[in-house]
């Protein structure tokens, strides 16, 4: 992809910077972990510090020193998360601030004007995020609603610098994939995304949607699966032809000693690393693994050092955007289907238990949930 900042290679990760900082990680940090585009949410930056001091700072890019491209999700998803907090109507959503219980409204202009104030790569359209479960009716409602919505957005944007994405929904149901995709292909846009997974439904239901998905995007244009996910995820997801993803697990699961190795998972804090002098993983060429022991990490998680929160950080980041450079070497040596089986067979979790599932928001969670 081509953006005002720079180009990007695809199939990408993007590592999420929700309130203009992915966490624990500076800018330099990020760009030697390879890091080529990252993510920045409206719904955040809008309520602190405000996306118009942000654009009287130069925009987001200049605000947190990030001279590569920057996609910015509309704050949907967030406002979806709400719950109890928000009120839907035809006009926009109307929500209370998780940070104080200040009341705000958010209709598609304005996720569209924050945005072009904010001066990301590439804009998301304001959807209306569906739940799982639902009934087919709601979904459908819900889908019309987005589709209304995303209309407003294409007719708001002014900035002919930004890129701006459409979202499809329609939950599992494949016939209204189907009719969100003609919907939104119809109005037109630089990209599309397929979002209302990740939000509780089986893993396999949600591949099963994305295979059916997928397909009926126009080609040529980037495809983008919201909020997803584990390595796992991310092989298949390509597999089906997704070219961009996002997810919190690798910042959030490094802040709570689970991480990710080419062998499978590792929690850092069992008994097992505290004499262990090997890296966390001998194929990682991350900051941490050339510099620190397994047992170092494990002292300094235990000890709650915030040092562990950054090196379990920079390794989990780099392991992600490292399997995506090894994906773009295998696609374009037309080995991918090779590499996906191998990948599959090699990892075996040294540590039971489960990767948390389901998309999850940053900053959404109380320290004490976050700790957990």
């Amino acid at each position: 992809m081509t953006t005002a900042h720079g180009e990007v290679r695809t199939p990408v990760f993007m590592p999420v910077g929700t309130q203009g900082t992915v966490k624990a990680m500076t800018p330099d940090w990020l760009k030697e972990a390879g890091a080529g585009i990252i993510l920045g949410n409206t719904y955040h930056l809008y309520l602190r510090p405000g996306h118009e001091l942000i654009r009287e700072h130069g925009g987001l890019h200049r605000f947190m020193h990030w001279d590569r491209p920057i996609l910015t999700d509309s704050g949907g998803f967030q406002i979806f998360s709400l719950g109890p907090l928000r009120r839907i109507t035809e006009e926009g959503v109307h929500f209370q601030s998780h940070i104080d219980g200040s009341r705000h409204f958010l209709s598609p202009e304005r996720a569209i004007e924050i945005q072009e104030a904010l001066g990301s790569d590439i804009m998301m359209c304001f959807d209306d995020c569906t739940p799982y479960p639902a009934e087919r009716a709601y979904v459908e409602k819900s889908m019309a609603l987005t589709h209304r919505w995303a209309r407003r957005c294409r007719d708001a944007k002014k900035s002919p610098d930004q890129a701006l994405f459409g979202i499809v929904q329609g939950g599992v149901h494949r016939d209204l994939r189907q009719a969100s995709v003609e919907a939104l292909t119809a109005i037109g846009f630089d990209g599309y995304a397929v979002g209302g997974l990740s939000v509780g439904e089986p893993k396999d239901l949600m591949m099963e949607t994305v295979e059916a998905t997928v397909p009926l995007l126009p080609a040529g244009q980037a495809r983008y699966l919201m909020g997803v996910g584990t390595p796992e995820d991310l092989v298949e997801g390509v597999r089906h032809g997704i070219d961009l993803f996002d997810c919190v697990m690798p910042t959030r699961c490094a802040r709570n000693g689970l991480l990710f190795t080419n062998h499978g998972k590792v929690v850092i804090k069992n008994a097992r690393y505290r004499n262990d002098q090997a890296p966390l993983d001998e194929a990682c060429d991350c900051y941490t693994c050339r510099n620190f022991s397994r047992a170092y990490l494990r002292h300094l998680f235990i000890a709650r050092e915030i040092l562990a929160l950054m090196l379990n950080t920079i390794h989990n980041v780099r392991f992600y955007l490292a399997l995506m450079e090894r994906i773009r070497t295998a696609i374009a040596g037309g080995v991918f289907e090779d590499f996906r089986r191998t990948f599959g067979e090699r990892r075996h979790d040294e540590d039971a238990g489960p990767v948390p599932e389901g998309r999850m928001d940053e900053t959404m969670k109380t320290e004490e949930e976050d700790e957990s």
